[in-house]
């Protein structure tokens, strides 16, 4: 590591023990992870307590780090059970809590006041007074709302020095005040300041305004021929600007995604990695790395707010939130076909699970962890149960792909998405 210049730590998120894997591997420092009663994703997680159990020791044996988010704003019928919880995790000794609520901050430091917190996004923190306030009252790190600006992010920085700063710097963001919606308790009863939220805001809506001339009558507001995605925002991605990150003293820059795919999992932290460890030879950003990023599926990016006050880089049109914040349907520009489970040297034979449809004649990348460059192959034999077959379609099972050179396990394999068949799935 360059000792000129600060490189923070990488964290991702991590839906199950295989994703939590897969992120060590393709290049996070640490992961975020919780059970689903305490953490703001209680839909589709699988973790239990055994699961966080594992989940240490994977990280301890790689030296990596792992926190356990308890970051909800719960109510009074979740109070009870508190303690409970939090005495099974601090058993299998996480490297920090993630918390947001300050009743849940308080009885943790009542209890435990010599363990490691980080101070959610959740708590809206904005500004140094408040980064000074968590000091005080014990805690490690702030990660800051995604509202604060590069440059704002500095002048926290040196106001409290001695504090850590995490920052997110890729993924979903919410129509709310970095995710403190009621939108979704509204509409369908399930809050998301409980980790249940509907995604209501990426729904499309109809919108409609009234027209004076015409006795108030109600007119469509159309915004284009996929509909009016008022609340939508395009995804986050910083990798441009992670330079300007580490120069302003960030500790740590945090992915969002722990209901995405190991795919997402897996190429962000490959990108992010690279970049990172690039900053530290000195080098120039590459922009390959967002190439690589848009693969994944996305509702386009753009690089939030962090670019607030950096209009000499980034144009002030392109942060304009009408023409430049709004998501419309998901975009990509590759499938992602399957994860090598096995490779064998004798057969040169690899298995994978198929994501998505593989034909004869289709050219597949192969994305390594250990490897700067993605190599591809053209597909001649495939087997299916022992049989030769022309074509597979994903969720089909295991299937057998000849490859003509080497690899590994834990391989993503991909396939260029052909502009003439986009309702291929």
């Amino acid at each position: 590591m360059n000792s000129f210049r600060n490189i923070p730590e990488l964290l991702l998120p991590a839906g199950n023990l295989d994703k939590l894997k897969i992120a060590y591997l393709y290049g996070a420092d640490a992961v975020y992870c919780g059970v689903p009663r305490y953490s703001l994703r209680a839909r589709e997680n699988e973790f239990s307590m055994e699961d966080l159990q594992t989940a240490v020791s994977i990280a301890k044996n790689l030296n990596k780090k792992i926190y356990f988010t308890v970051n909800n704003i719960p109510r009074n019928s979740k109070l009870g059970s508190f303690h409970k919880y939090l005495d099974q995790m601090v058993i299998l000794k996480p490297d920090a809590l993630i918390m947001a609520d300050p009743g849940l901050i308080h009885l943790t430091k009542k209890a435990y006041p010599n363990l490691e917190i980080h101070i959610s996004v959740q708590a809206n923190t904005m500004n140094y007074a408040a980064v000074e306030f968590w000091k005080e009252y014990g805690a490690k790190r702030v990660i800051l709302s995604r509202e604060v600006s590069i440059p704002e992010i500095k002048v926290i920085k040196e106001k409290v020095p001695d504090m850590e700063i995490e920052v997110f710097v890729h993924g979903s963001i919410c129509i709310a005040h970095s995710g403190r919606c009621f939108m979704s308790n509204y509409f369908k009863n399930r809050d998301a300041n409980q980790g249940s939220c509907n995604n209501a805001c990426r729904d499309l809506y109809k919108v409609y305004v009234t027209n004076p001339k015409q006795n108030d009558a109600p007119m469509e507001l159309i915004s284009d021929d996929e509909g009016t995605y008022l609340m939508n925002s395009k995804d986050l991605r910083a990798i441009e600007f992670l330079k300007d990150l580490c120069d302003a003293g960030v500790d740590s820059i945090k992915v969002e995604g722990r209901t995405k795919n190991d795919f997402y999992v897996g190429m962000v932290a490959r990108s992010y990695r690279k970049t990172l460890d690039g900053i530290s030879r000195g080098e120039n950003f590459d922009r390959k790395w967002m190439d690589e990023l848009d693969k994944l599926s996305s509702r386009k990016y753009f690089s939030g707010f962090l670019t607030r006050g950096l209009e000499e880089r980034v144009p002030i049109e392109e942060q304009n939130f009408q023409n430049n914040e709004f998501g419309t349907s998901l975009q990509k520009t590759h499938h992602y076909v399957g994860l090598v489970k096995e490779y064998s040297a004798t057969t040169n034979c690899i298995m994978i699970e198929v994501k998505n449809k593989i034909e004869k004649g289709d050219v597949l990348e192969v994305i390594n962890p250990k490897s700067d460059e993605v190599n591809s192959f053209i597909v001649d034999e495939m087997y299916y149960k022992n049989q030769m077959i022309g074509v597979v379609s994903g969720g089909i099972g295991t299937v057998e792909i000849k490859i003509p050179f080497e690899t590994t396990m834990n391989c993503f394999l991909t396939k260029k998405i052909n502009p003439n068949r986009l309702s291929e799935n």
